[in-house]
C-alpha cells in the first residue's frame, strides 16, 4: 500500500502537470485541479459536464492563503471561519491570482479545508486547488467513493489511492455570501 507522503508527492505531481486529480476532501469526493491554471480548470468543467456558468469551489490549506486570493477579505470572514463547527465554503466578492474560468463573475467560493491529505497536497503545490463533486453534473453527489460512477473516475487523469473506505462527512460544505459590509447570506445549509 501506498504511504500518505508518497500519496501526496504523486497527487502533487499531477496537479503541476495541469492535470485533473479525483480526491476525498473535508467533505466528500471531489474533482480537482490547480487553481491557477485555466486549461486544467477547463479539464474540470469537461469531466463532469459541467456549465460553465457554474462556479467551482476553492480550496486553500489555512486563513492566512485568503489575502492571496482575494481582493478584500472582510473581517467577519476570519471570524465565521474560527467558529464553523462544519465545512464552511465563503463566497467573496472579488478574486484575484486565480484562473479566469473558476468563476462566471468576479466573485470566488473558497474553503480553508481541514483535511489532512487535502491541506498538505495544497501546501506541498503552492497553490489552491479546486473542488467540485464528483459526479457528473445535475446527478446526485457521491457520498463515498464506491458511489462515485465508473464514468466519472474515468473522466480524470489521477484517482487518489488513499480513503477509498473512510466516510469522512457525507454532506456539502455550507456555503455563504459575504459582503463588504461584514453582512452575509446562507446560499446552501
Amino acid at each position: 500500500m501506498i504511504s500518505f507522503e508518497e500519496e501526496v508527492q504523486r497527487t502533487v505531481t499531477f496537479l503541476k502537470a495541469g492535470k485533473t486529480i479525483l480526491y476525498p476532501t473535508d467533505t466528500i469526493w471531489g474533482v480537482g485541479c490547480d487553481a491557477t491554471n485555466s486549461k486544467a480548470c477547463d479539464k474540470v468543467y469537461a469531466a463532469k459536464k459541467r456549465p460553465t456558468n457554474k462556479s467551482l469551489i476553492i480550496l486553500v490549506d489555512n486563513a492566512d492563503r485568503l489575502a492571496d486570493y482575494v481582493v478584500n477579505v472582510p473581517a467577519i470572514a476570519y471570524d465565521l471561519i474560527k467558529a464553523a463547527k462544519r465545512p464552511l465554503s465563503i463566497i467573496y466578492a472579488e478574486s484575484k491570482n486565480l484562473a479566469r474560468n473558476v468563476s462566471a463573475d468576479k466573485s470566488v467560493c473558497i474553503r480553508v479545508v481541514k483535511h489532512d491529505f487535502c491541506q498538505e497536497v495544497i501546501r506541498q503545490l503552492g497553490k489552491p486547488i479546486t473542488s467540485t463533486s464528483a459526479n457528473l453534473s445535475g446527478q446526485p453527489s457521491a457520498v463515498t467513493y464506491s458511489d462515485i460512477t465508473e464514468e466519472m473516475k474515468q473522466s480524470v487523469d489521477y484517482t487518489v489511492q488513499l480513503y477509498h473506505d473512510v466516510l469522512a462527512r457525507p454532506k456539502s460544505s455550507t456555503i455563504i455570501r459575504l459582503f463588504e459590509d461584514n453582512t452575509f447570506e446562507i446560499v446552501r445549509n
